[in-house]
């Protein structure tokens, strides 16, 4: 009756034998394609060093003020920009600073690229049922496996550093960029199409001149998403070398250190309610400006 209690598994030289195989296959394939891979992301960690570069040698106070500029142009709201004003001067204040700076400029090129990939791919989606057929199970496993798993195929191929910990939080924070794209464009009044089509438009002209216009609110939600995302994976991510407010978590954890995991912790949550605020309310503002149009 042991079958009964205990479930029949594999045998445990053969499933040793198939963890060993797929190890090895996987430490030969980064042994023969590294560095080709390494040197394909080379462009990559320019532009995050030119991005952090930037961010950490420009004066405060004019990172300060294009910070809340950008975020008076999204929101148009004056209460908005002085929590982002406030936000900032706390985090300043308590000599937090440069690691906020390292962790906008990360989130920054996170976001950038992830609407780089997922918008063309939420589009090929929105276009083909086919293909979202073949996407959707890829992201449901993107979405549901553990953070910590993405860190050990960039490590084993990248090392440590810096741009296997931006990949390991794009691939992390892309999935809600894709679907939100996809779903937008398929939300799309299909009367306004006909409309198009009746005018003449093109496959070309229906997408970039009716589809992602209409799409944008939705289009937008996805970026929060991604913003929110990225910036719960590069807290992660610090244990593999990227620089900024999670190493000091890291630390913190590491030492029992309370103050520094606090402070820290609650500068990370300052910077994402401060994304987050200005991205909803662009979002509503498009939305408003879409309803107004379209009556």
């Amino acid at each position: 009756m042991d079958w009964f209690f205990k479930f029949p598994h594999m045998d445990d030289n053969s499933l040793r034998d198939l963890k060993k195989a797929i190890d090895d296959g996987f430490r030969g394939f980064t042994r023969s394609y590294g560095d080709i891979i390494e040197g394909f992301f080379s462009p990559l960690q320019h532009f995050l060093i030119a991005s952090e570069r930037f961010m950490l040698k420009t004066p405060w106070p004019i990172i300060t003020l294009l910070i809340l500029a950008i975020a008076y142009a999204a929101t148009r709201s004056l209460r908005i920009t002085a929590g982002c004003l406030a936000t900032l001067m706390i985090i300043g204040y308590f000599d937090m600073w440069d690691d906020t700076m390292r962790t906008i400029s990360m989130i920054f090129v996170c976001t950038v690229l992830s609407i780089a990939i997922g918008i063309p791919i939420g589009i090929l989606m929105a276009r083909s049922d086919r293909m979202q057929r073949v996407v959707n199970p890829v992201l449901d496993v993107m979405q549901t496996m553990p953070s910590f798993v993405y860190l050990i195929p960039v490590v084993m191929l990248l090392g440590i550093g810096k741009v296997p910990g931006l990949i390991a939080v794009v691939i992390y924070a892309i999935p809600p960029m894709i679907r939100l794209t996809d779903l937008g464009i398929r939300l799309v009044d299909k009367d306004v199409l006909e409309a198009a089509d009746a005018f003449g438009a093109d496959n070309r002209q229906k997408l970039f001149k009716v589809q992602l216009p209409l799409a944008l609110p939705t289009i937008m939600a996805g970026i929060n998403q991604t913003i929110m995302m990225a910036l719960a994976m590069v807290v992660i991510a610090s244990m593999i070398g990227v620089q900024g407010l999670g190493q000091p978590v890291l630390k913190a954890i590491a030492n029992q250190y309370f103050t520094l995991g606090i402070f820290n912790g609650l500068a990370i949550v300052g910077i994402a309610i401060m994304f987050d605020r200005v991205s909803q309310a662009y979002g509503k503002r498009l939305q408003k400006h879409r309803e107004i149009v379209h009556g």
